[in-house]
């Protein structure tokens, strides 16, 4: 039962530290979530508080963890873990069966999991938290209830601290398909299979064949054989967001600005209406600069047309405007407005808007011919 009991409080803290740590280290990806959340519940108003809100979970479920993990003030967060494992998942059994929102990132952009997954996994937490917490007593920590909270406050703090630092520049670690390094512009589509099913009427025997390598034109084959299902296993589907370039007309630039083999700057805010606009003026110099070198650059946005064209008016940037995916963009870079450095597909490197460097910086250590 020792084994039991220590196992259980171990797989349960490894858990909530990842998954605390993941959400917590790219805070705006979790606030975008959370805002998908009070959206679907039509609750607005609670749009404002989503990255409080977000900071808090995050460090509440990372001490959690760090409590489980290191036996640390166990007595008195189990009284928190039970609650919110309790409404975690309940909401996750209403998007398991509703699919309110398509993906609820409990463990971020880290790892990938559907639904009904996520809903599954807290079943089995569940089925430890609840022993966990009857055993609360029993479980003996090294450090006093002052030391141990102390402890814990510290690691919060500091989780927290570190939290709004990613939140004010970027992600310490980068999840996502736009981390530096990466090749943006594959374009190669990977074949489809089509598996199809059949069933012996006679023997009740069930055979899956892959389509078309099957006796379908074999009329005695036939005879006995009857279809029952289809399955389809699309490998582009994890291929991640694609982005797409167009101009207010609807014309595809796609290929142009990715595929672009010299170094191509790209501005990127989501939503004009949100973005920074002292971020849009300090990017203004290396604009000028690198448009005088030759460089492309321009600004991916999902702004109607009539929006962007006051926006022009009124900050004075004169670079090319094209829309994309909203969806897209918020991956690409963590920051409104936010600046990726790419060259033939591959990131080169990406900044947000607090931390805009001078062309002469970018020309000395990234523009090499």
């Amino acid at each position: 039962m020792k084994i039991l009991r220590i196992s259980f409080r171990i797989l349960v803290g490894i858990v909530f530290v990842f998954s605390g740590f993941v959400k917590g280290i790219d805070p705006l990806g979790t606030v975008y979530r959370m805002e998908d959340y009070f959206i679907a519940f039509n609750i607005p108003s609670f749009i404002p508080f989503s990255l409080y809100l977000t900071i808090f979970l995050c460090v509440l479920e990372f001490s959690i963890g760090v409590s489980l993990l290191f036996n640390l003030w166990i007595k008195k967060t189990v009284w928190v873990l039970v609650p919110m494992m309790m409404f975690f998942t309940i909401l996750t059994f209403f998007d398991a069966v509703y699919n309110i929102v398509p993906d609820c990132g409990c463990f971020g952009d880290a790892l990938k999991i559907t639904n009904v997954q996520t809903f599954l996994k807290n079943i089995v937490l569940m089925g430890m938290v609840l022993p966990i917490f009857m055993w609360r007593k029993k479980y003996r920590s090294l450090l006093s209830s002052n030391t141990g909270f102390a402890v814990l406050l510290l690691i919060a703090l500091g989780f927290g601290s570190m939290s709004v630092y990613c939140y004010r520049h970027l992600p310490l670690m980068d999840f996502m398909g736009w981390k530096v390094g990466n090749q943006v512009n594959k374009t190669e589509t990977l074949p489809v299979t089509f598996y199809v099913t059949y069933k012996n009427k006679k023997t009740g025997e069930e055979k899956e064949y892959i389509s078309p390598n099957y006796p379908w034109n074999d009329s005695i084959w036939l005879a006995d054989w009857i279809f029952t299902s289809q399955r389809v296993v699309d490998p582009n589907k994890n291929q991640g967001l694609i982005l797409k370039v167009e101009d207010q007309f609807g014309g595809d630039y796609t290929s142009s600005v990715l595929d672009n083999p010299d170094y191509q700057f790209i501005l990127v805010s989501y939503d004009l209406s949100k973005a920074d606009r002292g971020g849009f003026n300090k990017i203004l110099p290396l604009f000028k600069k690198a448009m005088m070198d030759g460089y492309s650059f321009i600004c991916l946005t999902n702004t109607l047309p009539a929006e962007i064209k006051k926006f022009r008016m009124e900050t004075g940037t004169a670079f090319d405007y094209y829309n994309s995916d909203d969806v897209v963009l918020k991956t690409m870079v963590r920051s409104n407005p936010g600046l990726v450095l790419i060259k033939n597909g591959i990131v080169i490197e990406k900044w947000g808007f607090r931390d805009f460097p001078s062309y002469d910086e970018l020309k000395g250590k990234y523009l090499k011919k």
